[in-house]
């Protein structure tokens, strides 16, 4: 069996410890690894590792910091089908799922490859007579990257490329329940000749996040998971003085119009919705119809729903993968239940499905006309569940909206420009979808998000980043004639 590594300045070590998680495939439950829950002394030494890298990487011009990235984005196209084999033999998603992941992650190393200019500050001259201002940004020093389970490969390259790539240092902790596509990656970075101690990786559980939030070195902490989680590491690393980004969880809604294309809003919706098992924070988890076409979308989603083939991700055919694991999947009957014993109407149930396969399944489900004050109603299910609420009127749906207190994404399908725009202005969301169903933002916008799906200010990716990764510095100068005569 595989026994995992942390990499720390630039060579693979051992970990210490005694303490390994398995790491299985929940499409089959095979154990595909051991991953080691590292000690707190390790951690410790790979951000010292870190810290004494950048006192020479800092120096480093911003023109030749991209080259790296230039090799890495050629190393991950080279070894894109491997990468996305082991994201869906961990995570579970589809093999095309995990390709378009690998994308996005690629896209980031492509935006961060414009720090030269991204980076860039301002000046202005003669502010008063013979006195010139300038701001320059700066790079932080070390920064520590807590990553999901959901997205192996795409989250830590919201952060970890603009990180460097502005001047600094990092400690990446993968989820212990993915950590060998990381794993990999790392190998790839290596293979750039980056110097060592730029980019480090260390395993682990909470003793080791606790250890990064409290760790005076680490000036910086992105973070991606749930919105209880974001805001503990939020909270305990503003009280250490640390700059934090944590993106939480979701309730997303969807509003369906009477003049929508039914058949194009049920295909998007279904992939947003059962889609990675719906384990993402951009997955509809509420579709909320208007008017007259409840009747019509209720049957055709639950076609869609009912016809969804599940199944081990690496089967061509198979549309929709397992959840992450076995108790996962025994939280998601528990909230299906508990949306039953609400009064809900369960019109497709995906508990115990029959699949050829000995992992963590459960098939797509809706659940109709929930309480709108509800667990159901207000708890990120993190699987594939899509509750149906109605109201009557367009500027219902959006009080409906902005009365949670989620606020990653809401979408609205219509054919109505006027009402495309009034949704846009009033809906209370950082991600805002028309008709699409999964709003992620390219590399070059920041991942928004409002309310308690975020903690802190600035976003992952694009120019979120550089500024969350740097440190603005103001420069007043002055220059008398008679010093300038001495030359």
């Amino acid at each position: 069996m595989e026994q995992l590594n942390n990499y720390i300045a630039g060579a693979w070590h051992r970990s210490e410890t005694a303490d390994y998680l398995e790491v299985t495939n929940p499409a089959t439950s095979d154990v595909l690894a051991e991953v080691p829950l590292s000690l707190a002394s390790e951690l410790d030494r790979a951000i010292i590792s870190a810290s004494d890298a950048f006192i020479s990487w800092r120096r480093i011009p911003p023109t030749e910091r991209i080259q790296y990235l230039f090799k890495l984005k050629t190393l991950l196209e080279d070894h894109r089908e491997d990468l996305a084999k082991t994201i869906t033999t961990e995570c579970g998603k589809t093999l095309k799922e995990s390709q378009g992941e690998l994308q996005r992650a690629i896209e980031n190393v492509e935006v961060a490859c414009g720090i030269p200019i991204l980076m860039q500050g301002y000046n202005s001259e003669d502010i008063a007579r013979g006195i010139d201002e300038i701001m320059i940004r700066q790079p932080l020093g070390v920064v520590g990257i807590i990553a999901p389970f959901n997205f192996p490969a795409m989250i830590p390259f919201w952060f970890f490329p603009y990180a460097i790539a502005c001047g600094n240092t990092c400690l990446i902790k993968p989820s212990e329940k993915v950590p060998q596509t990381m794993q990999k990656i790392v190998e790839l970075i290596g293979q750039t000749g980056l110097p060592a101690g730029v980019v480090n990786m260390v395993h682990g559980s909470k003793t080791v996040v606790d250890a990064m939030l409290d760790h005076p070195t680490l000036k910086a902490i992105s973070f991606v998971g749930s919105s209880p989680v974001a805001k503990y590491i939020y909270q305990r690393s503003a009280e250490n003085g640390k700059r934090v980004q944590c993106q939480g969880g979701a309730k997303n809604p969807v509003v369906i119009l009477p003049d929508a294309d039914l058949e194009m809003t049920t295909r998007i919706l279904a992939d947003s919705a059962f889609g990675c098992a719906g384990q993402r924070c951009l997955a509809a988890s509420l579709a909320i119809t208007v008017g007259a076409v409840k009747a019509d979308f209720t049957a055709a989603m639950a076609e869609a729903a009912q016809q969804r083939v599940v199944g081990n991700g690496l089967d061509t055919e198979v549309q929709m993968g397992p959840v992450i694991n076995q108790g996962s999947c025994d939280r998601i009957h528990t909230l299906i239940q508990s949306g039953i014993d609400e009064g809900g109407k369960l019109l497709v149930d995906g508990r115990n499905p029959s699949v050829p396969s000995q992992g963590s399944f459960i098939r797509p489900t809706l659940l109709q006309d929930i309480p709108i004050q509800g667990n159901i109603a207000n708890t990120e299910i993190f699987g594939p569940v899509l509750g149906l609420l109605h109201t009557d009127t367009l500027d219902e749906a959006i009080t409906l909206i902005n009365q949670s207190r989620w606020g990653n994404m809401a979408c609205l399908f219509t054919s109505s420009g006027a009402a495309a725009r009034r949704f846009r202005y009033a809906a209370e969301a950082g991600n805002i979808g028309i008709n699409i169903g999964v709003a992620a933002p390219m590399a070059f916008f920041p991942f928004s998000g409002w309310k308690e799906s975020f903690y802190g200010d600035l976003h992952g990716q694009g120019y979120h980043a550089v500024e969350f990764f740097t440190q603005t510095k103001v420069v007043v100068e002055r220059w008398p004639k008679e010093w300038s005569r001495q030359f």
